[in-house]
Order: structure tokens, then sequence, then C-alpha cells
């Protein structure tokens, strides 16, 4: 039906009522560029699937685009384009714009790189009945029984008792090894299937699989124990010891895959946060703008609370405002003040498999829709809001405005319903220090899941969220 061939209460509809439209039925215009960007995204998570490996992959591509190394107290100057490295597992990139800092702000971009996984404990190798096993501590929220009977990598450093620091990362190549973690039979499983789903599979057994030939000298004892350190000795150096100062985790040995017939969507370990970290890198790689100062934050830690001096609950943030400030001879009180910041997260789209669940049960208006664009978030937070950031009205209008002027799909939504969904993101860390922040982001489709699914649409509405941001035009 035409505009005109429309009653007039169907055109009041239109306009006063509110819709979320799909991208890929609305928008055919954009097909190619969304599917071109997936293909850079999907090559982006195979080679990072934990901070460490995140922060390497984006430092090299900062280098690619002109980005230079920068250190707390070193000078900036207009028109410079730097990184930060924070202990090779948080991020920061920034561009010095020609405005002056202190009336302009900073447009402030955040997501975090760490995802939920499995971290091998600091006394992990033990054997029992035939098998050797290395103990784990999950990190993060997990379903622990979706970590069981998958093929799972090794990947992390160890820095051995002389200093050196040994890269490992075992699982990703066709001709590696992979681990297991067991699970029983459904002819034996009687008792534990009449478990609850979050208590039938106890963290303590979340044991990796990782050995089962014997060291060739029966002399000794634990000599599958003995022959998997002896493996480990020669091709890393390490021994037994060394897992003290270690950082190893297990995550999924699955690659980024197209799923269904027409490729739409995007299956993968690590969605939550790097579907939001890539489009934000993606978009101060490629800003033409050179007025605005523009800064992007990749934090760690926050699966676990942000805590720890690479998290967003550090003072980091602060001092690489209160360092850029200094050298360009600006007020950061001034400069925090007048900053305004799109804190990037994931968020639960609405899943038709379970429309009956008390989580989106008659609360489809509040739920995020797949491919119907990049999600604001105004408040996060659980049960009374609690733990939230809870945007301005004022802010949250501007960006409202800022994205139907640059033509960006967006739409709104909650986490689940109200004490029952709930959830928490760095947006709060950053508001704290005076700066006007927002959450927008991507929904997933079995968010936490050891393999997760994204909309190529949701992914690329959401640079184009982060492209319209960074030329966000001063405060009024």
């Amino acid at each position: 039906m035409n505009e005109t061939a429309k009653t007039k209460g169907q055109l009041l509809q239109d306009n006063l009522t509110s819709k979320k439209e799909n991208i890929f039925e609305k928008q055919t215009e954009k097909l190619d560029a969304i599917f071109s960007y997936a293909e850079g995204y999907k090559a982006f998570l195979n080679a990072a699937k934990t901070e460490r490996e995140a922060v390497c992959e984006l430092i090299a591509m900062a280098k690619k685009n002109g980005f230079t190394e920068w250190s707390l107290g070193d000078p900036v100057k207009a028109g410079g384009a730097y990184y930060f490295n924070n202990r090779d597992k948080n991020l920061f990139l920034f561009r010095v714009g020609t405005e002056d800092i202190a009336k302009d702000g900073v447009r402030i971009m955040a997501a975090h790189i760490d995802s939920p996984r499995l971290d091998l404990k600091q006394v992990p190798v033990y054997e029992k009945s035939g098998m050797c096993f290395f103990k784990t501590h999950y990190y993060g929220g997990i379903k622990k029984y979706q970590w069981t009977t998958i093929p799972l990598s090794l990947h992390g450093v160890v820095v051995l008792e002389n200093g050196d620091e040994v890269t490992v990362k075992i699982g990703e190549d066709e001709s590696d090894p992979v681990f297991y973690i067991n699970d029983l039979l459904p002819h034996l499983a009687q008792k534990q299937s009449e478990k609850p789903l979050g208590t039938a599979i106890p963290g303590e057994k979340l044991n990796l699989l990782v050995g089962g030939v014997p060291y060739p000298d029966q002399s000794v004892s634990d000599r599958i124990k003995l022959n998997v350190l002896s493996i480990l000795n020669e091709t890393y150096g390490i021994r037994e010891d060394d897992f003290v100062s270690a950082e190893i985790s297990a995550v999924p040995a699955f690659k980024a895959r197209d799923v269904g017939f027409d490729r739409a969507f995007i299956g993968a370990y690590g969605h939550d946060d790097r579907v939001c970290a890539y489009p934000i890198a993606s978009a101060i790689f490629e800003t033409e703008d050179r007025t605005h100062t523009t800064l992007v934050i990749l934090a760690d830690k926050e699966e676990v609370g942000s805590d720890g001096n690479t998290g967003m609950n550090s003072i980091i943030l602060r001092d690489v405002l209160d360092s850029i400030s200094s050298s360009l001879g600006a007020d950061p009180i001034l400069v925090r003040s007048n900053s305004t910041c799109l804190s990037a997260d994931v968020t639960a789209a609405f899943d038709p498999n379970f429309e009956e669940d008390l989580v989106f049960e008659l609360e489809r208006k509040n739920n995020a829709l797949i491919s119907c664009g990049t999600t604001m978030c105004k408040y996060t937070g659980s049960r009374g809001k609690s733990s939230t950031n809870d945007a301005s009205a004022e802010f949250v209008g501007t960006i409202r405005r800022l994205f139907r002027e640059n033509g960006v799909t967006f739409q709104t939504a909650e986490l689940g319903r109200i004490d029952v969904g709930g959830g928490g993101t760095v947006a709060k860390y950053i508001s704290h220090i005076n700066i006007d922040t927002v959450d927008i982001g991507v929904p997933v489709i079995s968010m936490h899941a050891p393999y997760e699914v994204i909309s190529k649409a949701d992914l690329y509405s959401t640079y184009e969220a982060f492209a319209a941001f960074c030329k966000l035009c001063r405060k009024n």
C-alpha cells in the first residue's frame, strides 16, 4: 500500500507508534556491505579467543592504520593516533582532534574483550584411573553442562622460573590435539538427569582430559602425569611449578562459521563481547573526522566484575584522560565533564524457541529482536535497576538524533523481565567519573554458551553506530 492510499488512521499510526524493522528486509541495498564486513569479523574471532590475543591482533591492526605506541606521561599532539597497551590485556586507541579538548571533550567508545572460559588452576595436573587431567576454575557466568563433550583448545602464557615467557596455543590447528571434559553416558545418568541443570555438572568436575599414555619407566609413580609433564617440558620448557605463574585458559576449539542456508548469522565462541570490540576498532581506524578527539577502550575482566588493574573498575581510564589532558594543557575535570561515551556490550536477543520462558514472556516489546539493528539499553542492572548506569533522557535524545541523522537502524531493549533477567556492563564505571554514558550493543542468541549466534545485520548496524558517534557534534 502506498502512502496516498493509506487512511488517516494508518498514517497516524505509522507516525506515532514505534516498531522494529528487520534490516535484511528493509535495507536490501546494504546486503553486500553487511556480508563483506562479516568476513573480517570472523577472521578476527578465529585469531582472538582470549583478551591477550585480542590485544595482539588489534595492535597489529592499529599499526597498519598509522597508530603509534604511547605510554602514560608521553606527549600527544593534534592529528596524532596512538595506542596504549595495558599489561597485554587492556588496550586503548585514540586520535587527538583539533578542537579544544576541554570544551569539546572526548568521544569514548568502550567494550570488553574477555569472554567466559575455563582457567587452569594453579596446581592443575593429576592422574586417575588411566587418565591425566587438568583441574580448571570457570571464569564468568556459564552453564557448566554446555562445556562437557566439546573440543577445547588451550591458550595463554606461562612465565617460567627464570623469567622467560612462553606462549601456549594448542588445539586450533587441524594437526593439533584438542582437549575434552567427560560426561556420563545416558544409560548411567539417571541420578544426574534428575538434578537441576545448574547442579548436574559441579564446577569441580570440569576437568580437562589431557593424556593417557604412561611414561616408559615402571619405577616411577603417576606415569601418565609424568608423560604429560615430559611433553610440556620438551615443547615449552614447563615444569609443574610453573603453572603457578601461568595464565592458561581452555576455550572452544570451534571456528567462526556462517549459520543458515542464507548465511544470515554467525556462530562462534566469544561474540560477548568481541562482536562490539571489533566494530569499535573499525570505527576509529576508518573515521575521517580529525576535529574531535576519539578514544576506544577495550577492557578486561568484565565477565568477573571489572576489577583488577586491567578492568574498568580501576582508575586506568582516568589516568589516560588525565595524561592526555595534561599534554594538551587542558583541565582534566573539564575534559571528563564534556566527554561522552557509548558503552558497548551485547544484549539478549528474543528467542522464539523460549517464548514461554519467564525471561521473555509478555516482554517482547522490551527485548531485542534479531536482525533489527544495534540495541540501546538506557539502563541495565537487575531487580530495581541495581548496579545500573541509567543514562539521562538528554543524552539518550542526543544519541537518537545522531543515529537518525546518519541512517543507523537501532532498537531498544532490556535484559529480560524485571526480577528475572538482568545484568551489568562497564557503563557505570565510566559514568562514575562524570561522563555521559549509554549502552548499545549486538543482540546475541545463546549468550555465554561455548558457541553463540549473532546476526550479520546487527553487527554491521553496530559498526555504523560507532562510525556516526566518532563525528558527534559538541554537546549543547
